[in-house]
């Protein structure tokens, strides 16, 4: 069976990807242009997405992992914090800005998780 970061990781891949080939699936939930430069961004977070998710499925246990889910907590709180700063006035900036700082909390808590019951 998959480790809890190994499903983690899977699941903020699939995500990334769906940023990749869909730039819609976060630029409509923010509210933000749909211009070719915001779909570039929205790719670039995708790809980051990607490359995180699957460093966290291949990771093995032990420092590797850790760090892995280390970098994927940091990007989605600063994805939090500067959804917060960026999106203020708007209606969404609570909604997104919550939804990646509970991102960062499910890839955290999967890591301790998996730490503490050795996997």
């Amino acid at each position: 069976m998959p480790t809890l970061t190994a499903l983690a990781g899977a699941a903020t891949a699939a995500y990334g990807v769906g940023l990749v080939a869909a730039p819609r699936l976060l630029i409509t939930p923010i509210a933000l242009e749909d211009s070719p430069d915001t779909r570039t961004l929205v790719r670039v977070l995708g790809a980051r997405d990607v490359a995180l998710g699957l460093a966290m499925v291949a990771a093995p246990a032990g420092r590797a992992r850790r760090l892995a889910t280390a970098a994927r907590v940091a990007g989605d709180w600063s994805d939090a914090a500067l959804f917060g700063v960026g999106l203020a006035g708007r209606r969404t900036r609570g909604p997104v800005a919550a939804a990646a700082m509970l991102w960062g909390a499910l890839c955290l808590a999967a890591g301790v998780l998996d730490e503490r019951a050795g996997r």
